[in-house]
């Protein structure tokens, strides 16, 4: 029975405060991993740029070396996408979303036009995994491939990407890479939990794993519904409702729909301030719901989100997406393009947070996010634009 009501502008709070975006926590790397879930990686930078909007003090090195211990893992997850998550959340979101990572890539006709199927994949599984027990470049995995599946071909070189993405592996760090990972052909691949992989295929433990990741889901993101929770593990929503624990709390969201949470999630004031924050590429906040405007106002939704499903570096005043930014084209500052005129005094935080940015990413890569430039080439709806912290270089 739902008990109690919340509101659109309640729930956006709830996100933030659950996502350490109402105010920089001080906690380590780490810690602030295991408390936002997990954030998209499919660019080396973002996860560092993500917690940079949420650590107070972030030091990129404390992510290096958390990485490099492997206590935070990057691999193909959620939504089929790359993630950086903490190891010990590892093997349960692995066997929540094997089945659709199972169908995605052995289900490819991609991996079928090779004239493979996946009983062929799981038949290299264990031979993959035994030799991805030490770090294995692409190069070495796609010529153990073809040499056992076939002759070499384009269409064996695509299937053996295919599993790749499917076999449970974590990237591994690359050493002198100024993101722990690399972004090219430099990429490493180490086998996860060798030799108890078709343990996560077993209904009980796949099952299991759904129930830990959604409660994981809620204590980061939520309160939240089916959709919702569907949408941000690309599950079945059957699925999802057969998952859900009897304890959880539930709430009436503001359109009636039912609302589920952990007990004691967090829920600040609607009205709490949310301060400015130059978000990530592919931050989490935007992709975590089957309803984008918790954070992302639907008005812009196609200018952030572009059709090939590039998300761009936001801009968040109040809570809620406003703009753009990127590094400035000739690295003396950030290129802030708002969607809508800004008050003086939000101009002056972003500036604070520009000069952060900056200083992160040029110390590390001053080309970061550079390939994506061309978005704001084709046009963006901006009505205010300002290049801030441009006295750094």
């Amino acid at each position: 029975m739902t008990t109690n009501s919340i509101s659109a502008r309640g729930l956006n709070r709830s996100t933030l405060a659950r996502q350490l975006l109402l105010g920089r926590a001080a906690v380590g790397a780490e810690e602030a991993l295991r408390r936002v879930v997990a954030l998209q990686a499919q660019q080396p930078a973002s996860p560092y740029v993500a917690l940079w909007n949420r650590v107070a003090g972030f030091e990129p090195a404390d992510l290096d070396a958390v990485f490099g211990g492997f206590r935070a893992v990057k691999s193909t997850l959620m939504r089929i996408t790359l993630h950086a998550v903490h190891v010990d959340d590892y093997r349960d979101f692995r066997a929540a979303v094997e089945p659709t990572v199972r169908g995605a890539r052995l289900g490819d006709p991609r991996f079928r036009a090779s004239g493979l199927v996946a009983q062929d994949a799981d038949a290299l599984l264990p031979e993959l995994l035994k030799m991805a027990e030490r770090p294995c470049t692409a190069g070495e995995l796609t010529k153990w491939f073809t040499g056992r599946a076939g002759p070499d071909g384009e269409k064996l070189v695509t299937a053996s990407r295919m599993l790749r993405q499917y076999a449970p592996l974590w990237h591994a760090p690359v050493g002198g890479a100024p993101w722990s990972y690399a972004s090219d052909k430099r990429q490493l691949f180490v086998a996860a939990e060798a030799g108890r992989r078709p343990a996560l295929r077993e209904p009980a433990v796949v099952a299991e794993g759904l129930r830990a990741l959604l409660r994981r889901y809620l204590a980061g993101f939520g309160p939240a519904s089916v959709a919702d929770m569907a949408q941000f593990a690309l599950v079945q929503k059957g699925r999802v409702r057969a998952a859900l624990d009897e304890d959880l709390e539930r709430l009436t969201g503001p359109g009636g729909e039912v609302l589920y949470d952990v007990p004691g999630g967090a829920l600040p004031d609607a009205e709490v301030p949310a301060p400015p924050r130059l978000m990530a590429m592919w931050d989490s906040t935007l992709l975590a719901y089957a309803d984008r405007g918790r954070v992302l106002p639907p008005e812009y939704r196609a200018h952030v989100t572009r059709v090939n499903g590039d998300v761009l570096p936001t801009v968040l005043v109040d809570g809620y997406v406003a703009g753009v930014w990127r590094l400035a084209a000739d690295g003396g500052g950030v290129e802030v393009g708002a969607f809508r005129p800004l008050r003086k005094g939000t101009w002056a935080a972003l500036e604070s947070e520009a000069e952060g940015v900056s200083r992160l990413l040029t110390e590390r890569d001053p080309g970061t996010y550079r390939r994506y430039d061309h978005w704001w080439d084709k046009g963006l709806p901006v009505v205010e634009g300002r290049v801030l912290a441009s006295g750094r270089t």
